[in-house]
């Protein structure tokens, strides 16, 4: 199975930075696309990114377009996602999941490998 680990969480004020990275071991896998995804305790977990491994093509939640940017290191099997202007609306535990088939890579339900998750908490 193919493990995933994030990193780079922690606590910022509102309009800091923060980056995310997300690097993957285990058995080989053909990865389609890596993506970025939230939840705080309570609410259903939501998209925030996603990058295709070949091509780098990116795709971001409309509330994160613009402040957020998604890359991928193929090389070192790592993604990073670059979160600047951060607000407290972005509080949440994050986490990293990768796939091997294409489709709406929105959805979390077609992803089948995740990692434990990092949190990013926002003060205002």
């Amino acid at each position: 199975q193919v493990q995933l680990v994030e990193s780079g969480g922690g606590l910022v004020q509102a309009g800091g930075s923060l980056r995310l990275s997300c690097a993957a071991s285990g058995r080989a896998v053909s990865v389609y696309a890596m993506g970025w995804f939230r939840q705080t305790p309570g609410k259903e977990r939501e998209f925030v990114a996603a990058i295709t491994w070949t091509g780098g093509i990116t795709y971001y939640r409309d509330s994160t377009k613009g402040r957020f940017a998604i890359s991928r290191d193929n090389a070192k099997n790592t993604m990073y996602l670059q979160m600047n202007s951060l607000e407290p609306e972005d509080t949440a535990v994050y986490y990293c999941a990768a796939r091997n088939s294409g489709g709406v890579l929105s959805r979390g339900a077609g992803y089948p490998y995740w990692g434990q998750g990092t949190q990013v908490t926002v003060s205002s």
